[in-house]
């Protein structure tokens, strides 16, 4: 068998467990050694170079790199960090443009290392409370059935980002807040209805483009895929 031949053998064994591993690594080692914020020394970085380089050191295929990170950032161990410029044409008009970098969060350095001193509990400032065998309470006073602990945490912390927010309407603000109650309702339930929870997502996920809850908006939205698809 050919060096060549091997490699393509030990990585097509590879597990995803394996591949996000090896991708979240990546990206706690580029955090570890960067001397800027953005390019060839930073912790963030383009997803061409994502690939480009797990393909040389891991033999990652390009299908590989994007399922696994898709996986890691639905997670919140890996973040997109959005860099928004305008560029003038001779013609006078502006096209806007937006570069995508990607690194790794606190919580994904702490998947690595392991919590420490500076590690935040999981759920600060939400309030879990056990009311009854599988219904809890969470921060904002709404109650969700136990196994869907994880989205309702995210979306208090959505809730509480966009309250805080400087960037949208009073109005705004109350229509996403009622957004969000109606998907924590369904929440409360087993079995959620999924139409009641993709039509309050429609209007919630718009939040995307404010700024400060894009990785919020994204956070939830990994954890709500089930019932979006």
């Amino acid at each position: 068998m050919t060096p060549r031949s091997k490699k393509k053998v030990e990585t097509a064994s590879r597990s995803n467990t394996e591949i996000r591993t090896l991708v979240l690594r990546y990206f706690y080692d580029r955090n570890a050694t960067a001397t800027s914020a953005r390019g060839k020394k930073g912790y963030a970085v383009k997803i061409s170079d994502v690939r480009k380089e797990l393909k040389a050191r891991q033999g990652l295929s390009q299908q590989e790199v994007m399922s696994n990170l898709n996986y890691l950032l639905s997670q919140g161990w890996v973040e997109e960090d959005k860099v928004e410029k305008s560029v003038p044409l001779p013609s006078g008009t502006v096209i806007p443009n937006t570069t995508s970098y990607y690194k790794i969060t606190a919580p994904g350095i702490d998947k690595i290392e392991g919590p420490g001193e500076f590690t935040m509990e999981k759920f600060k400032g939400i309030k879990i409370e056990a009311t009854g065998q599988n219904i809890i309470t969470v921060g904002d006073g709404n109650q969700v059935d136990a196994q869907y602990l994880h989205v309702a945490g995210a979306l208090v912390e959505l809730k509480q980002a966009l309250l805080e927010s400087t960037s949208i309407t009073e109005a705004q603000k109350l229509d996403a807040v009622a957004d969000i109650d109606s998907i924590q309702s369904q929440l409360a339930k087993s079995s959620p209805n999924r139409g009641v929870v993709q039509g309050a997502w429609e209007a919630v996920k718009r939040l995307d483009t404010v700024l400060g809850l894009a990785d919020k908006v994204a956070k939830v939205a990994g954890l709500l895929a089930p019932f979006l698809s």
